[in-house]
């Protein structure tokens, strides 16, 4: 399947200058939103996952399906001030501006391994910022997999030791 054709592009979005890649159009394509989760769920088959932490908000949709099929905890990192009780926080760059995640402590259980989702990879930041929160708690992050990759951002050099799996790599443009 050619996932870039189910993907929508909104030039200058959110700000002039972005090309925002939308992959909320690969769910109203069934076909590509079973490409998805059947080639994610492959690329993992073999190895020990302990849980998934989806990041907010596209990854919650891709997250809950692994988990569900898995048969594995799925753990929600928010934007800060979305979760009551006790958490961890870490604030990180975007290509655009910056952010604070934060996921529940007792979440993290120590020595457990997590693959951490989300919709697209761009500068790495955010997903940099869920490993540091993971390691801290005495978790391993096993892998991270994303939709999209944008590697012109340089997202290898904060996360390419967790072994980023994307499906659409974009070059810029």
């Amino acid at each position: 399947m050619n996932l870039d054709d189910a993907i929508r592009k909104v030039p200058d979005f959110p700000k002039p200058g972005i090309l925002y890649y939308d992959i909320t159009s690969i769910f109203t394509n069934p076909p590509a939103h079973k490409f998805v989760v059947d080639t994610m769920m492959e690329h993992y088959k073999n190895q020990q996952i302990d849980g998934v932490i989806a990041i907010e908000s596209r990854g919650f949709l891709l997250g809950s399906c692994f988990a569900y099929i898995r048969g594995v905890p799925l753990v929600l990192a928010r934007k800060k001030g979305k979760l009551p009780g006790k958490t961890l926080a870490m604030s990180y760059d975007l290509e655009y501006g910056s952010a604070t995640l934060e996921i529940h402590e007792a979440d993290i259980a120590q020595g457990k391994r997590w693959l951490i989702i989300d919709d697209l990879i761009a500068t790495g930041g955010t997903l940099a910022a869920v490993a540091a929160m993971i390691e801290s708690r005495g978790g391993e992050v096993i892998g991270i997999f994303s939709i999209i990759g944008l590697p012109f951002l340089k997202y290898m050099d904060k996360v390419g030791k967790y072994n980023p799996k994307t499906l659409v790599d974009y070059d810029g443009e």
